[in-house]
């Protein structure tokens, strides 16, 4: 089921460096597009938003499950997409802030 989880620096961290993670986890309610963008900003909490695909809310995520990182860059609120393999950039902007 389409994830999305409200990750810190430290967890996003600990995915790159192969581990797994629990973070707060939020669903749609439907595969609305409407349902899905709710349930992403009630994520977007966090540093960064990870989208996963995992059998239950309360699984740990690999950083295999991923399928999209969301993340705030500029401070306006607005959340830009990035690709699974665009980690690295994610955290150097995490870090940058």
């Amino acid at each position: 089921m389409r994830t999305y989880l409200a990750a810190t620096l430290a967890e996003l961290e600990r995915l790159a460096a192969g581990e797994a993670v629990v973070c707060p986890a939020f669903t749609a309610a439907s595969e609305d597009e409407e349902d899905e963008f709710d349930a992403l900003d009630q994520a977007a909490t966090a540093d960064a938003v990870v989208v996963a695909d995992l059998p239950d809310t309360q699984a740990a995520v690999t950083l295999d499950a991923v399928e999209a990182w969301h993340v705030d860059i500029d401070g306006s609120g607005d959340l830009a997409w990035f690709a699974t393999q665009e980690l690295a950039d994610v955290l150097a902007v995490l870090r940058a802030r």
